[in-house]
């Protein structure tokens, strides 16, 4: 019984790398969506075109990469979305309801300062931890029933 599992969030730590490198060995595969952030916010207009308005330039931008996200998501069994605490991550929260709302097992990850501004998300979610290596332990139960 392999597991897919789609991370996330805030691309400005390596929670990521944590996650798939303490699951090794396990029958998972990872997706995610695209952390560089320059190509993340030039992806639309290096493919589609360039846009003189800045607005016009981050839609193409966000509309392929919403694409990537909902395609990841959808073939996904478990979606993971970590919220950091530098930056407000909008389409974090928007990748939670959307995965909510596919009855998708969600996790969310989030430090205890998130704890009351996330609590809607966090109601929909299947489990709420804080490190990566929760959802690691997490991953190996639900696979081999191992604590």
């Amino acid at each position: 019984m392999g597991l897919k599992v789609y991370l996330s969030g805030e691309i400005h730590t390596d929670w990521r790398k944590e996650i798939m490198d303490g699951a090794k060995g396990l029958d998972v595969t990872f997706s995610a969506p695209v952390t560089n952030h320059a190509a993340s916010d030039d992806c639309g207009v290096a493919i589609m075109g360039a846009e003189p308005d800045k607005f016009w330039h981050d839609r193409k931008g966000a509309s392929l990469n919403a694409m990537r996200t909902r395609k990841g998501i959808m073939d996904a069994d478990i979606v993971v979305v970590r919220f950091g605490d530098k930056y407000k991550q909008w389409n974090a929260a928007f990748d939670a309801g959307f995965a909510a709302a596919l009855s998708k097992s969600l996790i969310v990850m989030h430090g205890p300062d998130h704890q009351h501004p996330l609590k809607e998300v966090d109601a929909a979610a299947l489990a709420v931890c804080e490190q990566p290596e929760q959802v690691v332990r997490m991953l190996r139960y639900i696979l081999d029933g191992a604590l």
